[in-house]
């Protein structure tokens, strides 16, 4: 169930998301795009990155991603995206082998010692490169290509990154005038909590090689191009730093602050970078104020009077509708507002409730009525067999006495035969259970507002609450009066002379008067006899009604707990996804669903009436609501419902600052001072903005010296928000600002860009230096080249 309650969530917030993005802009790049991945550990971010890219920009087809892995990895990697934007080229023959001190060293050497590995490398850089020649026309020009190379500081394959990054710049080189090549170097220091020796060492051993690569003077000649023929060429790259840039992003941020997503953001940073610096200009939104970006520029401020190249980091902010939180929510108030709709009182009188089970008075007259034979079959007494016994012989005997005299046990055997056994075979027969279940059918789909809550009350045994079975308790207790009385009665008459009977007695005609007395005798004694049985049968099936109903009751208990189970569980679910979302963005999400949910609901109530949503096509009978799948089954009519019906309303429309200042105000009342205006809601969504774009890096120094920021808002230049932001401190800013702009109502992105530092500026760097040091004294090996030729530690 929680699964199914997360893949609702998900899929509401991927709808709005879709529906948002047709009303707003999407981005277009300017340039082609590939995207090379290097190393085993870098599979996640591919399809991250690629569905970021699809989302937000509308030529994203034409994007092409190389995976360049181990076969070890291709094993252990669960299935990936198999869309033909993707390649993934497995490295034959390279394998780190069983040794950890010689992994990276030995990889590099097996490398260069296999030519058809190489060849096929290289035929894989060029099935890519040809990819994406056929999608030129996607784009504004195909003079140049923006070559992101991704990998992670502390994954082998690292080794190969000026090989892998020259031999698709080169191939790159033959169908564009140019290529732009930046590095993005991933730091996941949650993986080294547990292994932090050996990875930390790999980490700083890859850093002191980016230090080599991206020194004004590195050059690099390998021979990488291989043809189809076996024959080598050489890649050459001539004295500059290998990169145009170089991002560094961890999974913590510069305050120290561990990220929840782990590398999430920044995969997310990835495509709002390479957007930023490869996006197709509009003709709107240019303005003095607006700071485009410029790569030279940027790289200008980074870059110290010596001519070291700083590097970059980055962090990232949204603020938006919190789309899986409001679906949760309101579906817990849409089923909270059913619970309270269905355990509301109509109102129904006594009579209507036993009605509704069908056992009013009259209803179990007419069924006691079945039971017992009509007095009718009395009357076939007459044909008794007698004893030799004349009318004055017992006429002063009891009544009991004279029929002994009579009939010895004739009369009762007949009487039992035919009346007591009919009756009890009859009773036996009976489906009551069956009968009551019909009868709340009936009732309930001629009343849909008559549900479970009703049911489960009126089958209780409290009369506060409406129960029924004080009734049916009370009206067992007069009939047992009424059967004591009746045998009390009986008893006395049978004890009667018979001289006392009234009836027509003729002088002299003995056998005439013993027809007659016997004719009274029976309608004296058993048409009583016969009303006895009827009492003892009322009483018999005011018993079974009774034990029914308590039955159904019980019944209807379990199905009100499991509804009841249902509600907290969608309770917890709603308040645990509103504790996920941020403290700000996800204020009072609860209290104003509530309303706007009652809202809707009460919209459709005045135009379908009360019971709306317990038509078919909606939810169905209240009483069948369980019966199908259980919970479960319930769950799934919910979230259709509350999809369908509750989430397509115009109130879940608004803008997502129109939405976030309506719901910031939803627990204040209009005359108090407190209510938060627009201005001081634009304020706070800047500050959470700014908070939350804390670069993804974690420094040892926080003002180092060369920090140079530039920040940027993806968003709607035109809004009322993004030009607060440009306003805020106009006057004194010392970053340079800029807006992406996009005509979007579903939210703000901000991107904070911080270059300037160096490696041993890195916490990172720091803590690790004193185990590279160490397990290289220890006879670890961590580097292809010749550790002579890199730069000292710093």
């Amino acid at each position: 169930m929680k699964e199914q309650l997360e893949q609702f969530a998900i899929d509401y917030d991927r709808n709005e998301e879709r529906l948002t993005l047709q009303g707003d802009d999407q981005s277009s790049i300017h340039y082609p795009a590939l995207f090379l991945f290097i190393g085993d550990k870098t599979a996640e971010a591919i399809d991250v990155v690629k569905e970021l890219n699809d989302r937000k920009w509308d030529n994203s087809k034409g994007v092409m991603y190389l995976h360049v892995m181990t076969a070890q990895g291709a094993s252990a990697q669960s299935e990936g995206s198999s869309s033909v934007s993707v390649k993934r080229h497995i490295l034959d023959g390279i394998g780190g082998g069983d040794d950890p001190k010689t992994v990276r060293p030995r990889m590099y050497r097996e490398f260069y010692r296999n030519g058809q590995g190489l060849f096929e490398l290289n035929r894989a850089i060029r099935q890519v490169s040809s990819s994406i020649s056929e999608y030129g026309r996607l784009y504004s020009s195909f003079d140049r290509i923006h070559l992101s190379v991704i990998t992670r500081v502390d994954d082998p394959l690292n080794v190969f990154v000026p090989e892998l990054s020259l031999l698709a710049e080169s191939i790159l080189g033959q169908s564009f005038k140019s290529v732009q090549m930046d590095l993005y170097v991933l730091i996941s220091e949650r993986e080294q909590v547990e292994a932090f020796g050996y990875g930390s060492s790999a980490g700083v051993a890859f850093l002191r090689e980016l230090d080599y690569m991206q020194q004004p003077d590195y050059s690099f000649t390998a021979n990488l191009h291989v043809t189809e023929d076996g024959l080598s060429i050489p890649v050459t790259h001539r004295a500059a730093p290998l990169f145009d840039l170089v991002y560094v992003l961890s999974d913590r941020n510069e305050r120290g602050i561990m990220s929840a997503g782990e590398l999430y953001s920044s995969y997310e940073m990835i495509s709002h970078i390479s957007l930023l610096k490869n996006r197709k200009y509009k003709e709107q939104a240019f303005d003095p104020a607006n700071s485009s970006y410029n790569n030279t520029s940027f790289k200008n401020n980074i870059m110290t009077q010596s001519g070291r190249q700083g590097y970059v980091s980055a962090g990232l902010a949204k603020v938006k509708r919190p789309n899986q939180s409001i679906a949760l929510v309101v579906l817990y108030h849409f089923y909270r507002q059913m619970m309270t709709d269905m355990a509301q009182d109509p109102g129904a009188s006594e009579q209507q409730r036993l009605a509704l089970f069908g056992v009013n008075p009259v209803l179990i007259e007419e069924r006691v009525s079945t039971l017992v034979p009509d007095v009718e079959a009395i009357s076939e007494m007459h044909a008794l067999m007698t004893n030799e016994v004349s009318y004055a012989a017992i006429r002063q005997m009891s009544l009991r006495e004279a029929e002994e005299a009579l009939f010895g046990g004739g009369c009762a055997a007949f009487f039992r035969s035919n009346y007591e056994e009919t009756a009890r075979r009859r009773l036996e027969q009976l489906n009551v259970a069956e009968e009551l279940d019909h009868a709340v059918r009936t009732g309930m789909a001629a009343d849909p507002l008559i549900g479970l809550f009703q049911l489960f009350h009126w089958s209780g045994e409290h009369k506060e609450n409406g129960g029924i079975r004080p009734f049916l308790q009370a009206l067992y207790r007069e009939t047992q009066m009424e059967l004591d009385l009746a045998k009390a009665e009986l008893d006395q008459i049978s004890g009667g002379i018979v001289d006392h009977l009234s009836f027509k007695r003729v002088p002299f005609m003995d056998k005439r008067n013993l027809r007659a007395c016997i004719s009274e005798l029976f309608q004296t004694v058993y048409y009583r006899k016969r009303n006895l049985l009827v009492l003892e049968m009322k009483l018999k099936l005011i018993t079974r009604i009774e034990a029914e109903v308590e039955a159904l009751h019980k019944r209807y208990g379990g199905k009100i707990t499991q509804l009841e189970s249902l509600e907290s569980q969608l309770k917890e679910a709603a308040q645990e996804s509103v504790t996920w979302a941020d403290d700000y963005i996800g204020q009072n999400i609860m209290e104003y669903y509530e309303l706007v949910t009652k809202r809707v609901i009460d919209e459709w109530k005045a135009k379908r009436g009360p019971g709306v949503f317990f038509e078919d096509r909606m939810l169905g009978n209240q009483r069948e609501l369980l019966d199908h799948n259980g919970t479960e089954g319930l769950l799934t009519k919910l979230i259709s419902v509350c999809r369908d019906t509750l989430l397509t309303s115009s109130y879940f429309k608004l803008t997502f600052e129109e939405e976030l200042l309506q719901r910031s105000n939803v627990t204040i009342d209009y005359s108090n001072k407190e209510v938060l205006s627009k201005d001081e809601l634009f304020k706070k969504l800047y500050r959470t903005l700014e908070d939350r774009a804390a670069i993804h890096l974690r420094l040892y120094d926080y003002t180092q010296e060369h920090r140079y920021e530039e920040k940027y808002i993806f968003g709607d230049y035109e809004s009322e928000f993004v030009r607060y932001v440009f306003g805020v401190d106009e006057t004194s800013r010392i970053y340079k600002l800029g807006c992406l702009h996009e005509r979007r109502s579903s939210g703000v992105v901000k991107l904070n860009l911080m270059g300037g530092f160096h490696l041993e500026d890195l916490m990172y760097y720091r803590n690790g230096k004193v185990y590279y040091e160490t397990y290289l004294a220890n006879g670890y090996e961590f580097h292809g080249i010749q550790p002579d030729s890199l730069p000292e530690l710093r």
